[in-house]
């Protein structure tokens, strides 16, 4: 149930005390026996918040020094970039990693104190230098907890490759760091006045958006003269939106530059928290309210990797229709692309994805949560698009070359307008004719407390665990624990039939395990479909 607050603004009493924050990241020693208090990869990178003694100095010297000798031991030597978006603890946080990584010999490449740089502008900065070369790789560091709530700090890797670390690098990289939490005198590190004199002061921001044309045809959005509303949500594409209204000829308003770390601009997600998730229409709600100023509105996420997409006609779209609208829109407008390149969905996303694939004569990729299972494709071109639910996604550049291998929410922001541009219709539009052609979808996402034991047992599940036969009065066509794409596990179970499927799997970063269902019948049948997954998984769970 909604918070009784949810989309209205934030007041002073939602606000954190920055701080306080400040202090306790500084002042915080974490024990490190005690798994709430220890480095842990979830799904992108570690996430927590020094008030819980989860994100504190003591997590991102260990971690710095567990990637350093990773990246050692993988041979990698060449300059590492790093990046940081608008949270309290991420300037802290990339300072404190700086000074270990120059103690350790490594050549850094950074944005200045004041700027912030977006996850796919690190993702595009690996990319562009590695390509072509045989040594002297780079890798990356961002340092974001993505939309999560403004107490908290993340902090992610990202390989050769530009994408986001395997659960090999991630499992390594955290039991490192776990023991070096218990024996601090083994990393060096070096002031970061000191430290800050040898950064090679990259500019990120310039680069890509310069590059930007080689994956979206911006010049068909100038001419159509496409009124865009950009919402940065108080995040790392601020500055970016900025040099792009500044520099590209587009009809793009910023329409809220601030940035303050409290986020106080905001209005509260589902839940009564400020949460920067640009897939909620509560989020997003003072965006919404202004939808008929402009052609195509979009916000982003704090370190902008996802994208909302709120059009006059239907306001802010569910993420997995534009997915859907996008996938269409791309196969049948990039001739660069190869015959073969598929479509590379998570299967927690929309059936219909799957109905659009198949009408294009597309090859579909079902993997699990998480982008890094993307990578491989799109560095290699055998995918095309690589989509998540949660409205983050990435595709190939026009001439079939890698773009980015992380999501990036400015990319796909501005192919929706490329999609009004283009075809003169909004996005919102094009997903109407979808649900016409193959019916509509009823999609939903739930939430539900777990321990951690819970979550650890709901990660292990198996076919046999489930007994059920039907689901919502239909019967169960297939239980599954790995993803038809490649075969990984999905940490967790999905359970279909004709016309429902859900899928549960425990949170990476809260004591929750979520539920996504779909229905191709209506809402009441959802709702049925969601009651009887939480039942079945609650009894498999012993709750």
């Amino acid at each position: 149930m909604a918070h009784e607050r949810a989309g209205q603004p934030a007041t002073e009493s939602d606000l954190i005390d920055v701080d306080a924050l400040l202090g306790a990241y500084y002042d915080g020693r974490p024990d490190p026996h005690n798994p709430d208090q220890q480095v842990v990869f979830g799904t992108s990178g570690h996430r927590g918040s020094s008030l819980d003694t989860a994100f504190n100095e003591a997590h991102i010297a260990a971690t710095t020094q567990a990637i350093v000798e990773y990246r050692s031991g993988q041979g990698i030597t060449g300059p590492l970039f790093i990046g940081k978006d608008t949270h309290a603890l991420s300037g802290p946080a990339w300072r404190t990693a700086i000074e270990v990584l120059h103690a350790a010999g490594v050549t850094v490449h950074a944005e200045r104190d004041d700027e912030f740089t977006p996850t796919p502008a690190v993702s595009r900065a690996i990319i562009r230098h590695n390509r072509g070369r045989k040594g002297a790789l780079a890798d990356g560091i961002v340092v974001t907890p993505s939309h999560n709530p403004p107490r908290d700090g993340g902090f992610k890797y990202n390989p050769p490759n530009g994408g986001p670390a395997d659960s090999d690098a991630t499992s390594a990289i955290a039991a490192r760091a776990n023991e070096l939490l218990g024996n601090p005198e083994a990393i060096g590190r070096t002031p970061y006045e000191r430290a800050a004199a040898d950064v090679v002061r990259y500019d990120y921001r310039r680069t890509y958006c310069a590059e930007l044309a080689d994956a979206l045809d911006l010049d068909a959005i100038v001419s159509a003269g496409v009124h865009i509303g950009a919402d940065p949500m108080g995040g790392a594409s601020v500055q970016y939106w900025q040099h792009l209204a500044e520099t590209t000829g587009l009809n793009l308003d910023v329409v809220n530059p601030e940035v303050d770390p409290t986020w106080r601009f905001m209005t509260l997600d589902t839940d009564g928290k400020i949460r920067m998730d640009c897939s909620s229409p509560d989020a997003m709600a003072s965006l919404i309210s202004s939808r008929t100023r402009y052609d195509i509105a979009t916000g982003n996420d704090a370190d902008s990797d996802r994208h909302g997409i709120v059009t006059p006609d239907a306001g802010l779209m569910n993420p997995n229709a534009f997915l859907a609208v996008a996938i269409g829109y791309l196969f049948a407008n990039r001739p660069g692309w190869s015959p073969e390149a598929g479509i590379g969905k998570t299967l927690v996303s929309s059936s219909l994805i799957d109905k659009v694939a198949a009408k294009l004569g597309r090859r579909l990729v079902e993997v699990p949560v998480g982008f890094k299972w993307f990578v491989p494709g799109l560095t290699d071109g055998s995918i095309g698009f690589g989509g998540e639910e949660s409205a983050g996604a990435s595709f190939l550049a026009k001439d079939g070359t890698t773009w980015t291998t992380d999501k990036d929410g400015i990319l796909l922001a501005l192919l929706a307008s490329e999609i009004k541009a283009v075809t003169g219709r909004s996005p919102s539009e094009h997903y109407a004719d979808l649900e016409a052609e193959f019916g509509r979808s009823y999609y939903a996402r739930i939430d539900a407390d777990a321990t951690r034991e819970q979550k650890a047992r709901l990660a292990q599940l198996s076919p046999a665990d489930v007994s059920a036969s039907e689901l919502a009065g239909e019967p169960i066509t297939a239980v599954l624990t790995e993803a038809p794409g490649n075969g990984a596990s999905i940490g967790g179970i999905k359970v279909t039939t004709a016309n429902a499927w859900f899928a549960a799997r425990p949170s990476g970063t809260e004591d929750k395990y979520k539920i996504y269902a779909e229905s191709l019948k209506d809402s009441d049948h959802l709702e049925a479909v969601q009651a009887e997954a939480k039942a079945l998984v609650n009894a498999t769970l012993g709750a």
